[in-house]
């Protein structure tokens, strides 16, 4: 066995009256890849966020190399050769990446000296371990990929022998996923230790060496990675057995809900992002949109949810249009019975410095469940708060919880029970499961499938091909902002990856 880098003793931690971490004890060995996964809320950024010095254990000790250490602020983490890549990025946008790396570790006033040694020190850190990544381009310019490569940069700048993700895959295309696991493997191999947060067991099995357990705030299991199943660790995730497969029957298609003709989308810069799109959508199937991010599929739904105008086009809603060139109204979509739930639930989808139950109604607030003539009905609100909750299995279940203290996962489903709670015809859905853990994933497949069969008609926007393969009816490929396939649900991740790439479309020009 190898030395520990990592011990955490009978750590506690809680929040008013959620106790998020109950006497965890957890060993990670030196050198290694140790994978921590559990359900949303399951406490596991809590523990991690203790160990950087984010927050302080109510009790319980922390050794680092086997010294105690007292990690009261993440600067004295980072003292200890621990750095930490967080879920949702902290980097300043408009600042280069040399100026975030050396954010925070100035060592001389007018930074010329800073500078020097980052950029130098940049250059032997890339070679080391495949890092490559533009110093002086901008934050804002670079894909998610690049900017989670500076935060890891920003880590090890900074001397970092102990690595913490959080959930790193979220955000990556599985083309970034495959790049960013060969980056731990390579600091793996130099010595480093990682600690990988993350709810998808199929990353767990391919990366780790060891892999802990969570549920509900303890720690339930430590198993070799190789000595164990996706199942068996589903199981111990949620306490039950987890249907890993999407069951459904045959769909059976209806009248067409949604048309969409000759639609052209260009973004701020005026770059074509989606070039002359047409499908339809029936009452009782789901269509699935894949695509590598980037190629034009979050700015087609956008441009159907009314939250973004086309250049040109059509889109019909049973049969009228909407106005898609214009001014198109997402309220007056909602009442014709198209709701959408969008990639970004952060920016879009929530007001994070709300409570939940005043999320649960964003958009549907002027319903005459929810009003009491022009005042909003409180009482009323927070009812059907709790109902969708309990429905959900929103966890912690509280309405008046700001809805930043709940997990992405479940601001999820938050935001899918507000939308689908109104019984929508067409239900236009970007990234279902972004960043929601094995058991929630089960549970919103179950509800998306369930929509299917009652004749709604469900458009299904995600970068994970086995959920797109699992989910949909039919599946259209986007590359280049063009749809360039129409496979069922029965074609391999290999085909898809193939159109995905634009490979048939670029072997037909030749």
């Amino acid at each position: 066995m190898a030395e520990a880098a990592i011990e955490l003793i009978g750590i506690n931690k809680s929040f008013g009256a959620v106790h998020a971490n109950r006497d965890i004890n957890l060993e990670v060995a030196r050198g290694s890849i140790h994978g921590i996964v559990g359900e949303n809320g399951a406490g596991k950024s809590t523990l991690m966020s203790i160990l950087y010095g984010f927050y302080q254990a109510d009790s319980g000790e922390i050794r680092v190399n086997g010294q105690a250490r007292a990690i009261r602020a993440s600067n004295e983490a980072i003292a200890a050769g621990i750095g930490m890549v967080h879920q949702h990025f902290m980097l300043v946008d408009n600042f280069t990446v040399l100026e975030n790396v050396i954010l925070g570790a100035e060592n001389d006033p007018l930074l010329k000296k800073s500078i020097a040694r980052a950029r130098s020190e940049l250059v032997r850190l890339e070679r080391e371990y495949g890092l490559q990544v533009d110093p002086d381009a901008l934050i804002e310019e670079l894909p998610v990929g690049l900017q989670q490569r500076v935060e890891i940069l920003k880590a090890l700048y900074r001397g970092a022998e102990i690595l913490i993700l959080d959930e790193p895959t979220g955000v990556l295309t599985p083309a970034e996923a495959d790049h960013l696991f060969r980056i731990l493997r390579q600091l793996k191999e130099q010595g480093k230790t990682v600690v990988l947060i993350t709810h998808k067991l199929r990353e767990i099995m391919a990366i780790t060496d060891t892999v802990s357990v969570m549920r509900q705030g303890t720690m339930v299991a430590t198993r070799e990675t190789a000595k164990t199943t996706v199942e068996e660790l589903a199981e111990l995730m949620v306490g039950r057995r987890v249907l890993l497969r999407v069951e459904k029957g045959e769909a059976r298609p209806g009248a067409v809900k949604l048309a969409v003709s000759d639609l052209t989308v260009r973004d701020g810069r005026g770059v074509t992002m989606v070039d002359q799109v047409s499908f339809e959508v029936r009452a009782g199937e789901i269509v699935g949109i894949a695509g590598v991010a980037g190629n034009g599929q979050s700015e087609l739904i956008e441009a159907i949810a009314g939250i973004r105008s086309a250049v040109s086009g059509s889109v019909m809603l049973d049969g009228r249009p909407i106005d898609v060139t214009g001014a198109a109204d997402p309220g007056e979509l909602r009442e014709r019975g198209l709701a959408h739930v969008p990639e970004d639930r952060h920016h879009v989808g929530l007001v994070l410095a709300f409570e939940e139950n005043e999320n649960s109604i964003l958009g549907y607030h002027d319903h005459e469940r929810y009003a009491k003539g022009v005042f909003l009905d409180i009482d009323a609100i927070r009812d059907a708060a709790q109902e969708k909750i309990e429905k959900y299995d929103i966890r912690p279940p509280d309405c008046r919880l700001k809805t930043a203290n709940f997990s992405g996962g479940n601001q999820q489903k938050i935001v899918l029970s507000r939308e689908m709670e109104q019984d929508p015809g067409v239900l236009v859905v970007g990234q279902p499961t972004r960043g929601v853990d094995v058991g929630a994933i089960e549970f919103i497949h179950k509800r998306l499938i369930a929509m299917r069969d009652a004749g709604k008609a469900v458009v299904v926007v995600s970068v994970e091909l086995d959920e797109i393969r699992s989910l949909s009816d039919r599946i259209l490929v986007m590359f280049e902002g063009r749809i360039v396939g129409e496979r069922g649900p029965e074609a391999s991740e290999g085909e898809l990856g193939l159109l995905m790439a634009g490979v048939e479309r670029r072997q037909a020009a030749e």
